[in-house]
Parts: C-alpha cells; structure tokens; sequence
C-alpha cells in the first residue's frame, strides 16, 4: 500500500492530541503493545489512514486494532464503523476490535486474538 494513504499531514495535530489524551482502554493495552512486547510487533498509536485516525496500527501485519467504548454502542455510531472499517479493509489492512470493557476485564484473551491475527514472521 502506498503511504499516501498514511499519517496524513493534515491529522498531525489531531494525532498529537489523541495520544496525549489516551482513553484508560487505549492506555491500559499501549502498555503490552508498546516497545515491541508481543511477539516483536511495532505498533503505532493514533495512525492515520486516509481521513481516518486508528487507535492502533502494525505495518508488518497490516493489522489495524480499535477499541470501542460507549460511544459505539449506537446504530448510528455502528454505521460509520462499519463504513470506516470497510474503507480501510479496501486498503488491505485487517482491522479488529474490541470492546473496552473487554480489555479490562480480559487482556490475555484480548492479547492472543490480537497474536492469533498475525500472519507474518518476525526475526
């Protein structure tokens, strides 16, 4: 996929504000994805793909995560999400998700979903 799709100037600030600000979901699993800790996976936060921001994104797996908090339990939220999901899919990148609460409540079950969507090896 070409970069132009990704961190578009445009969102750098947006982006800046986003990681700053970090919902508790976002800031609980950051710390078992940052600094390569599953399996040796680089994940960014707050990544911009076309004019879409993700909560997390790694380009060896092309594997996009999002977390979903009350403000998606809605029709009108699940649409766009659906429209947002099917956008980026085009591009040829997975996206999963996961409810907050479910981050919470069960990392480990969250962490191996999240291993058990690689598909490419990392020496």
């Amino acid at each position: 996929m070409a970069n132009k799709h990704h961190n578009r100037k445009e969102f750098l600030e947006r982006r800046k504000e986003l990681r700053k600000n970090l919902t508790s979901a976002e800031a609980f699993l950051w710390k078992h994805l940052k600094a390569k800790q599953l399996e040796g996976r680089k994940f960014h936060k707050q990544h911009s793909i076309d004019w879409y921001i993700v909560d997390f994104y790694c380009p060896s797996e092309k594997l996009i995560i999002e977390l979903d908090g009350q403000v998606h339990m809605n029709s009108a939220a699940q649409a766009y999400d659906e429209k947002r999901t099917e956008h980026i899919e085009n591009l040829g990148l997975k996206v999963i998700r996961f409810e907050n609460k479910m981050v919470f409540e069960n990392l480990p079950s969250v962490l191996e979903e999240i291993k058990n969507n690689f598909t490419n090896t990392v020496f």
